[in-house]
């Protein structure tokens, strides 16, 4: 396990965040008492995860909880219900055009790992498609009600540039009057630093993927759920909003379903992203004792330097807050660089194939090349990511 030498706070966020059968009860009743109900409240609040912490504390029957705690987890459960339930029903709508449709992450993982809803908070749903069907079933989710929307500035709101960037984001509001934001993909980690050739193949996840009882709705494999919901977390650098309550998704499928860990290892090593699941792995192990054995942590990690340095860096721009301010834009930038295995992959992100670069910039295919890599490289800086 690392060592992350958390401070009275921190241990209390650390534990209230784990699976709530695991939960060390003596344990959190003693950090509660030593920091008093406003200031765990406080901190929950600040870090986004009451509604999880108030699961939490519910088993701990000496505490006598003030209302506002329950508040935060039913208004939860209440949310995620209706999303499931519109999960399952744009399912069934894509199933009736022959569309197959997997739930990614939180979504997956609530609809059939971790059903305790009020402690699943997700700020969307997240679902893959194969690209083949990626047109067809956007003008589905248009004739249900949705509009595509993004939520970043950065990106281009048309459908061609959505198809090229993996995948494209849609507003509606449910009938309970929540909003919703679903996210349609056909690659499954989409952007970021993770190359397109690089991730898993949606047809290989597809074919790989699992039927859940009772709808029409997929769930990834074992192993492709963990490398997923693993690159996610990297994505997000293990600790911007939503923050470290993202290797909660490490800890529910790791504790809900057996893993194949070679055949996981095998996989993470084929598409050379050992330092960022290494990350998430044992980040999750450290702060929520996830039962990641030692023999796959030692296969995946990357040299001792390396590891000292993201750690290190981590460390100082905190794990917890997430929506405070970590790094600088170069910071940022150098930190996503070391994510990746090694200087090739890098080069290769950054420098992607004429193919690739032409399909990126469609409306400049006239121009030569050098040109091209030149607007790369200005928006990867001016974006603060390393790959689009």
């Amino acid at each position: 396990m690392l060592n992350l030498n958390l401070t009275t706070s921190e241990m209390f966020l650390s534990e209230v965040l784990c699976h709530r059968d695991y939960l060390d009860i003596p344990k959190i009743n003693s950090l509660f008492m030593e920091l008093g109900e406003k200031s765990c409240f406080e901190l929950c609040e600040k870090n986004n995860i009451t509604c999880i912490a108030f699961d939490a504390l519910s088993f701990c029957s000496e505490l006598k909880l003030s209302p506002y705690w329950a508040f935060s987890f039913l208004d939860t459960k209440a949310r995620i219900t209706e999303y499931m339930v519109e999960l399952d029903e744009v399912s069934k709508l894509l199933n009736d055009h022959k569309i197959p449709l997997i739930a990614l992450k939180n979504s997956g993982i609530a609809r059939t790992l971790y059903p305790f809803l009020g402690a699943s908070p997700m700020g969307d749903l997240d679902v893959l498609v194969l690209k083949s069907d990626f047109r067809k079933a956007h003008r589905i989710l248009i004739d249900h009600g949705y509009i595509m929307k993004f939520r970043s500035p950065l990106e281009e709101e048309n459908l061609d540039a959505a198809e090229r960037g993996g995948g494209a984001e849609y507003s509606v509001n449910l009938k309970s009057g929540h909003h919703l934001w679903f996210e349609l993909q056909w690659r499954p980690i989409a952007g970021r630093w993770i190359r397109a050739g690089q991730e898993p193949a949606a047809e290989d996840l597809m074919f790989r993927s699992i039927k859940i009882d009772g709808c029409y709705t997929r769930l990834l494999s074992a192993e492709d759920n963990l490398m997923q919901v693993a690159l996610h977390t990297a994505k997000h650098t293990y600790v911007r909003a939503p923050g470290f309550r993202l290797h909660t998704d490490v800890d529910r499928i790791v504790r809900s379903i057996d893993i194949d860990w070679y055949k996981f290892i095998t996989e993470v090593k084929k598409i050379k992203v050992k330092t960022a699941v290494y990350l998430s792995l044992a980040l999750a192990k450290s702060l929520l004792r996830t039962p990641i054995p030692e023999f796959v942590l030692e296969e995946l990690q990357p040299g001792r330097v390396k590891t000292k340095v993201l750690l290190g860096w981590l460390l100082r721009v905190g794990l917890f807050d997430p929506d405070g301010k970590k790094w600088s834009r170069v910071g940022y930038i150098i930190f996503v660089c070391l994510l990746y295995d090694n200087f090739s992959e890098l080069f290769k992100s950054i420098f992607p194939s004429e193919k690739i670069i032409r399909e990126q910039y469609p409306n400049d295919n006239d121009k030569p090349l050098f040109w091209l890599y030149s607007v790369r490289m200005l928006g990867l800086v001016k974006n603060r990511v390393v790959v689009k």
